[in-house]
């Protein structure tokens, strides 16, 4: 992450007199939360000291003069990440289908060029246009000409947040996958956000809090929920496409298994986020996190056989990504996966 930034003030594309970085941070007990100080100090030593970093955090920590977050760049955020979830959703259940090599990945990028040049002219983010995106994406996608009978292996990816995005991270294990024949299904980034609330929540029903801080989150809470309801919506809708499961499932899902105290690292929503994809029929499920993620082991790869208890079928095998890992390790355990779910999918046709 932070060889990235430098990275990119390295590159020449930004004025570097007119430039801030900013990072998030969850404020608990994962190390992702000290990343900012190790980038401060990078930039130090890269002789970028006078850039500034700003911190994206829901806990009021390290604090940013000069940079306040408004409620317009808030609902521009929130509404950003609705199309995005949208548009990896629907590239992805069409992307292993598709005739033409190239169309889904043409059509992303033309989506994101027009959902930029509204955003720009301060339209786009409002439910209503929203709804209106959304129906057009979607039938765009429809028209993209599919093979539906092809052969494929349904494989999810849950995991660290960083992790399970960045193809940097996790040496583009989508582009892997979808060399070896499969069909992925990420959940979407939105859901992350609502578990950030939704433990804010959780913290001042365990160990009390203020009635105001309460009733701001819990408003927030409702109105990034309605989002992502409207994207799920519009989805099913289209019949072709299979939507996500909305959050107040995801939280149902994670009582089944765990306690919503438990909340290191990725916590229940990691766990609830396999149990929600092996209902969707993505029983196939790799979980990636960083090496030596103490709190995501317990959460992914402690809670693989209480899955396995409640879904015979859930075939789930951990990766760790580090520097240092061998990258023909790491693909040839996910190889093994996708055999054994090939001999699944073989017998079912044959019960079928």
């Amino acid at each position: 992450i932070i060889g990235q930034m430098i990275d990119a003030l390295d590159s020449g594309r930004y004025d570097l007199k007119r430039v801030a970085l900013a990072i998030t941070q969850t404020g608990g007990g994962c190390r992702a939360s000290n990343y900012i100080h190790l980038l401060r100090k990078a930039l130090i030593k890269a002789g970028y000291g006078y850039i500034p970093v700003i911190s994206l955090n829901l806990k009021g920590l390290d604090r940013n003069r000069g940079f306040t977050v408004t409620l317009k760049m808030l609902r521009k955020g929130i509404a950003a990440l609705a199309y995005g979830d949208t548009l990896m959703l629907l590239r992805n259940q069409v992307l292993p289908y598709e005739i033409q090599p190239g169309e889904a990945e043409h059509l992303v990028q033309r989506w994101i060029e027009r959902l930029s040049g509204q955003f720009r002219q301060s339209r786009g983010y409002d439910r209503i246009a929203l709804r209106k995106n959304l129906r057009r994406m979607i039938a765009d996608f429809t028209e993209i000409e599919v093979d539906s009978e092809k052969p494929v292996i349904k494989v999810g990816i849950v995991g660290e947040i960083y992790m399970k995005y960045a193809a940097l991270g996790n040496n583009h294990l989508e582009e892997f996958l979808y060399s070896q024949s499969c069909e992925v299904m990420i959940p979407g980034l939105t859901g992350f956000l609502l578990y950030g609330l939704y433990n804010q929540l959780e913290d001042i029903t365990l160990y009390g809090g203020s009635r105001l801080r309460a009733l701001i989150v819990r408003l927030l809470l409702h109105y990034t929920a309605s989002f992502e309801k409207i994207a799920i919506q519009a989805v099913r809708r289209s019949k072709r496409f299979i939507a996500p499961l909305p959050f107040e499932h995801t939280v149902e899902s994670a009582t089944e298994v765990l306690s919503l105290g438990c909340k290191m690292g990725e916590g229940w929503l990691l766990t609830a986020e396999m149990r929600d994809l092996s209902k969707l029929g993505y029983q196939n499920i790799i979980c990636v996190q960083p090496f030596g993620c103490l709190p995501n082991h317990i959460v992914g790869k402690g809670m693989i056989r209480k899955l396995k208890e409640l879904d015979e079928q859930s075939n789930i095998v951990p990766i760790d990504y580090d520097p240092g890992a061998s990258r023909v390790n790491q693909e040839n355990r996910i190889k093994l996966m996708l055999s054994v779910a090939n001999e699944n999918r073989l017998k079912a046709l044959k019960h079928y």
